[in-house]
């Protein structure tokens, strides 16, 4: 039987598939349960999307550009460059502590990829393009100040994402162990003590 794509939205099957993922995780959905999360039939999912991998990596530069654009809003300019470097770590650390449904999927990929090659090259992406954000705010708010770095700037978003990812992760299996206040001033007190001169507020 022949589908019309025009029948069902490629991005209602994205939507259903992100929803049943983040519910399930990678490992336990079939796209039998993502067709019928879209409402319907398996066929017409596979008209679309002919194979699980296929629809992976659509969903994955979904929930991507998803994460990433509340990123993006995060980085808004002040006349106080601390305090605005605060509000971008608080919504930095926001975006992976709700457990949205595009950041659950982000996660659970992140970890299925240690084991599937194809899905690097989108995770080297959505990294680079963060590590990218916070080096430009770094350096035209805080070096502008006169503030030197002391390690390289390209290196220091790197440090900055891997501490909240580390630290989101801690959280989801001990949801108690520190606070989101906590957690923002220990990367902001980090991120500025790398700068010579860098005392903060």
């Amino acid at each position: 039987m022949a589908y019309a794509k025009s029948a069902v939205s490629s991005q209602q099957i994205i939507d259903a598939a992100i929803r049943v993922l983040a519910r399930q995780g990678y490992a336990r959905t079939s796209l039998l349960e993502i067709a019928k999360e879209a409402g319907m039939s398996k066929g017409a999912l596979h008209y679309h999307y002919p194979t699980k991998e296929a629809l992976i990596h659509a969903v994955l530069e979904t929930a991507c550009n998803v994460v990433q654009a509340r990123t993006v809003q995060a980085w808004s300019p002040s006349d106080n460059p601390f305090e605005a470097l605060r509000k971008s770590l608080e919504e930095l650390w926001a975006t992976r502590a709700e457990r949205t449904d595009e950041a659950l999927v982000v996660a659970d990929l992140i970890a299925l990829s240690l084991y599937d090659e194809a899905l690097r090259p989108k995770l080297a992406e959505f990294y680079e393009l963060g590590a990218h954000q916070i080096r430009d705010y770094l350096e035209e708010n805080l070096v502008s100040l006169g503030l030197e770095p002391r390690i390289s700037l390209d290196l220091l978003p790197r440090i900055v994402i891997g501490l909240l990812d580390g630290l989101v992760m801690q959280a989801f299996v001990d949801p108690d162990a520190f606070s989101a206040d906590e957690v923002v001033d220990a990367v902001q007190t980090i991120a500025i003590s790398i700068f010579a001169g860098g005392s903060g507020p």
